[in-house]
């Protein structure tokens, strides 16, 4: 046979002072920080360096012709988490790419640290430019 749950009396606070009201009442609200991104804002681009080795992988050469030598490989993309949690992830295995997950050396935050965070859209649109942008600079790039 069920019983019914035990109702425990709850504790009486004191009354408030006259002072407190009077505080509360004239307590202004909080202004809201300027510099902080809104919550939609949370996507990153991020720039992998990959190993010179990946130079040995035909497809890889397929898709940079243009490839100046002496130039970094890297690999571009985008992510709703932090970049370094998304670069340990792909070394992991976890939804990697296998050119991040084999050759996969760094991050580089100086080609990309000045566009982030963004909104998804941003993020998808800026992924594809940077990686067009690093092309026509010479780069090996790998985009997924």
């Amino acid at each position: 046979m069920a019983t019914a749950p035990r109702k425990t009396p709850r504790k009486k606070s004191p009354p408030a002072a006259a002072s407190d009201a009077a505080d509360a009442a004239s307590a202004k609200p909080r202004a809201k920080n300027p510099q902080r991104t809104p919550r939609s804002h949370h996507y990153h681009v991020y720039v992998i360096e990959l190993s010179d080795e990946v130079w040995n992988v035909g497809r890889f050469r397929r898709a940079n012709p243009d490839y100046q030598l002496g130039k970094p490989f890297v690999y571009v993309g985008m992510t709703g988490l932090d970049p370094d949690v998304r670069f340990d992830k792909h070394k992991a295995g976890i939804q990697s790419n296998v050119y991040v997950q084999k050759w996969g050396v760094r991050l580089l935050p100086g080609l990309y640290a000045m566009y982030n965070p963004m909104p998804y859209e941003g993020a998808r649109d800026m992924e594809v430019e940077l990686g067009i942008a690093l092309r026509e600079l010479g780069y090996g790039v790998w985009q997924a």
